[in-house]
């Protein structure tokens, strides 16, 4: 079994995306990185963190591809790297769970998010496991663009950081535990 693992972060480049819901996915591999004192390097198709822990390696990245082309970050690093494809975790945002709802899953439809669906698409395949973030559906109708590309209200921003600290787990659970010990643990939390 690879002991090389990749944690891809879905999220749109550039300042004014900084504190979005929609990156939720850079925002749980900024934390880590901060936390473990890791520095990203821009490379091709993205910004890339390594992580080792307990053996493993962990590539953490930042696809530049905007979030709607995400796939080919995704490929080429994994084909860069031979990561095979029960070694990838992809971070997303997700509208259908409420806010710092934890889920994740081997596998599954790309739930209507343009960065999954360009994953399926370039990987073709959905059988990669996902960890999906709520960032909650609080938002009037029509209105959902301007909630996902809108920043954290305050009340999540208080709560954020807890919530950031269960993130870095799950990608070292993947990592050690396997993916089946990672869901029994943290589903729902």
């Amino acid at each position: 079994m690879s002991k090389k693992f990749l944690i891809v972060g879905l999220g749109n480049i550039g300042a004014e995306y900084v504190n979005t819901r929609h990156n939720i996915g850079f925002k749980v591999l900024d934390f880590l990185a901060r936390k473990e004192s890791l520095d990203f390097q821009t490379v091709k198709l993205g910004a890339l963190a390594e992580y080792k822990f307990k053996g493993r390696t962990f590539l953490l990245l930042k696809p530049n591809t905007y979030m709607n082309l995400s796939g080919k970050a995704v490929k080429y690093w994994m084909d860069k790297e031979n990561i095979p494809l029960e070694n990838l975790l992809v971070i997303t945002d997700d509208l259908n769970l409420s806010f710092g709802t934890i889920r994740i899953r081997k596998k599954g439809s790309d739930g209507g998010h343009n960065g999954l669906k360009n994953i399926n698409l370039v990987l073709n395949t959905q059988e990669y496991t996902r960890f999906r973030f709520g960032i909650s559906d609080e938002f009037k109708k029509g209105q959902q663009v301007d909630y996902v590309l809108g920043e954290w209200d305050e009340n999540e921003k208080e709560k954020l950081p807890e919530r950031l600290e269960t993130t870095a787990e799950i990608i070292k659970s993947f990592g050690t535990a396997g993916i089946e010990n990672t869901m029994t643990t943290f589903n729902g939390k």
